[in-house]
């Protein structure tokens, strides 16, 4: 996106006891007779901490109860038996759920080793993300506690079986939360045929076999570099603080989790970036992710000139080509200038016309793009020369309303853009905490110029398509495709940054 001027950044900080069948809690729904199962309960919240998660027992029918369902994936972990004391027994060697067991969780695991499940949006005992339920007999059960003693992120609830057995909790079936033994976003986006050409992320792993680096930093009292490790599906910032230690460091390398290796590294010479872009602070963004403390990419918009950006990458997207994004971030930090920005841009740096680049903005701009609905902040789309949040706007577009771009009023937030071949784009959002994504936009691309589009393929992150650098922000995931996934997988990849735990 081109800037006419650079204003002042605006940035808004804003069993039946234990002698029943399984030693479980929030016991429900069981029955004397054998004839017919009983009714499913739902599984209890988790404690947090070394209690456990509540497990919620649904479905008995005297001994036999309903024909359970298949178990549901196993999230992030290794071999911990944490969560004995409240979360329910651990099976060490996986197997079979038991008949009977409807969505409050069970210990058994389709695969993997041990670890306490959890109910319903409960939590292992070692302080890791639960799974949350689906519907049918089995809900899946939650994932394996995390390596050694701190629990991983849970997967997700597995499709249940023929079953009658109680309804399971809240969440979507089959949305495990990414990391060894889940699924990650790009393992769903790759499932649907549209793979990804480029995944970044400071906080964790986004395919469940990725064990490389996630990132690397710089230390500035020497200028050596360390890669910082994807440790159990998260990032290993263990190792940045005992590198880090007694000076400051930035981060230099953001990794490309695919294999076509479209690294980000600080920004070369662009037309608003005279010097080229800089590095961020590896400290600023700090959050936790399912317990797990972690970075973010910390941008100040006029400030620090941080931007991020690879002119020579492979498979992305050009001409008229089928893509789509996502990215979270953290939703208090943003301004109202431009451009907050990661997707596709132009390959020179420079403003080289409308529909030239198509990339996923996140801010207040009014600007370039009319007001949405409330205060912002909004998901847009940087086609170039507009930050459009409809099939309207441009310079100078402040009195052009579109009500269905829904203000973000969460601590970390989802957006997601998609943009098939021919006339039309979509734009979505929401809390990457909870909740499904709101449809913004679902329409024509903007006249003049933008269909077809022109794409060049590269890459940005914190910058606009020629440098501009008046966004503020800090990113943690995002990933581009090859293609336009259906609607089915953005809920599922929302499913999935949800169950990952954000400031948890």
């Amino acid at each position: 996106m081109t800037m006419s001027s650079k204003n002042s950044v605006s940035v808004t900080r804003r069993a039946i006891s234990a002698s029943c069948v399984m030693a479980c809690l929030a016991f429900a729904g069981c029955s004397n007779s054998a004839e017919e199962p009983g009714t499913g309960g739902t599984g209890g919240t988790g404690a947090t901490g070394a209690t456990g998660g509540t497990m919620g027992h649904a479905g008995m029918s005297g001994m036999t109860g309903g024909s359970g369902g298949a178990a549901g994936a196993v999230g992030v972990g290794g071999a911990s038996q944490a969560g004995a004391s409240a979360g329910g027994r651990a099976n060490p060697t996986g197997g079979a759920p038991t008949a009977g067991n409807s969505s409050g969780g069970h210990a058994a695991m389709s695969s993997g080793g041990g670890g306490a499940a959890a109910g319903a949006g409960g939590r292992p005992a070692s302080g890791g993300r639960g799974a949350s339920g689906g519907t049918g007999a089995l809900a899946g059960a939650a994932g394996n506690s995390g390596g050694s003693s701190r629990g991983g992120a849970g997967g997700g609830g597995g499709a249940g079986g023929a079953s009658t057995a109680g309804r399971g909790g809240s969440g979507a079936a089959g949305a495990p939360a990414g990391g060894a033994g889940g699924q990650g976003p790009c393992d769903i986006y790759a499932a649907a045929n549209t793979p990804c050409v480029a995944a970044h992320s400071t906080s964790r792993a986004l395919y469940a076999a990725y064990t490389g680096p996630l990132y690397q930093v710089r230390r500035a009292s020497d200028k050596t570099t360390k890669d910082i490790p994807a440790t159990g599906g998260f990032a290993d910032t263990s190792v940045q603080d005992a590198f880090c230690s007694g000076t400051t460091c930035t981060i230099s390398i953001l990794y490309d989790q695919t294999t076509n290796k479209n690294d980000l590294v600080k920004s070369p010479v662009a037309h608003w970036l005279t010097n080229g872009g800089t590095e961020s602070s590896a400290t600023k963004g700090k959050t936790t992710l399912s317990g797990h403390t972690v970075y973010g990419i910390y941008v100040t918009g006029y400030s620090d000139n941080v931007a991020y950006r690879n002119n020579a990458t492979k498979g992305v997207a050009k001409g008229d080509a089928a893509e789509a994004m996502y990215m979270v971030a953290d939703g208090k930090r943003f301004s109202d200038q431009c451009c907050f920005d990661y997707g596709n841009a132009e390959t020179s740096g420079n403003d080289d016309g409308n529909a030239t680049m198509e990339a996923l903005y996140f801010g207040s701009d009014i600007t370039w793009g009319g007001k949405g609905d409330g205060n912002g902040p909004w998901v847009a789309a940087d086609l170039e020369n507009g930050v459009f949040k409809s099939d309207k706007g441009g310079w100078q577009s402040q009195s052009i309303m579109v009500p269905s771009a829904k203000s973000i009023v969460a601590t970390f937030a989802t957006g997601m853009l998609k943009g098939p071949s021919g006339n039309h784009f979509t734009l979505k959002g929401g809390s990457a905490q909870s909740g499904t994504l709101t449809t913004m936009w679902d329409g024509v691309r903007p006249s003049g110029g933008y269909s077809p589009k022109k794409l060049q393929g590269a890459i940005i992150l914190g910058t606009g398509g020629d440098g501009s650098n008046g966004g503020t922000g800090t990113f943690y995931e995002g990933a581009m495709t090859n293609g336009n996934p259906p609607d089915s997988v953005d809920d599922a990849i929302q499913a999935n940054i949800v169950a990952a735990g954000y400031g948890h």
